[in-house]
C-alpha cells in the first residue's frame, strides 16, 4: 500500500513541481484562473515548484524501504501537504473566488491522497507503531 502511495505522489508532485519551477503563471493559471506577474509571486511559486521535486525525490528514494521511523516521517509530512493543500485550495475557491479548470480536481486529488495517507499512517504501513513499554 505504502509502495504505491508514494510511487502515485512521485508522478503526481513531481510534473507539477517541474511545472512551477518553468512557468509558475502558467499552474496559477490552471489552478486559480489568474496569471502570476509580479517577481516576488514567480519566485515563491518556483520555491513551491522545487519542495515538490523535493518531496517527489524523497518518495522516489523510498518507494522500496519497508516500515521504519523515516517512512512514518514521510507519510506523515505528506499527509500534513495534502491536508495544506486542500484547505489553502479550497479557499481560494470558496471564499477568494479563484478557480481555474483544474481547481477542483487538484481539490479531489489532495483529498484523496491525504485520505490515502492517512489510511497508510493508521495501518502503520507508513513505519513502526510504538510500541509501550
Amino acid at each position: 500500500m505504502t509502495r504505491k502511495l508514494l510511487i502515485v505522489t512521485v508522478l503526481v508532485e513531481t510534473p507539477i513541481g517541474l511545472m512551477l519551477l518553468l512557468s509558475p503563471p502558467l499552474v496559477a493559471r490552471l489552478l486559480l484562473g489568474v496569471s502570476l506577474a509580479a517577481p516576488a509571486a514567480l519566485i515563491v511559486g518556483r520555491i513551491a515548484g522545487a519542495a515538490l521535486l523535493a518531496l517527489g525525490v524523497a518518495c522516489w528514494l523510498a518507494r522500496d524501504d519497508g516500515p521504519s521511523r523515516a517512512g512514518g516521517g514521510l507519510i506523515a509530512g505528506m499527509l500534513l501537504y495534502n491536508c495544506a493543500a486542500v484547505a489553502v485550495l479550497a479557499h481560494a475557491g470558496v471564499v477568494v473566488g479563484l478557480v481555474g479548470v483544474l481547481m477542483w480536481p487538484a481539490v479531489a486529488l489532495h483529498s484523496a491522497l491525504a485520505v490515502w495517507c492517512g489510511a497508510a499512517a493508521a495501518t502503520g504501513s507508513g513505519g513502526e507503531r510504538r510500541q509501550n513499554n
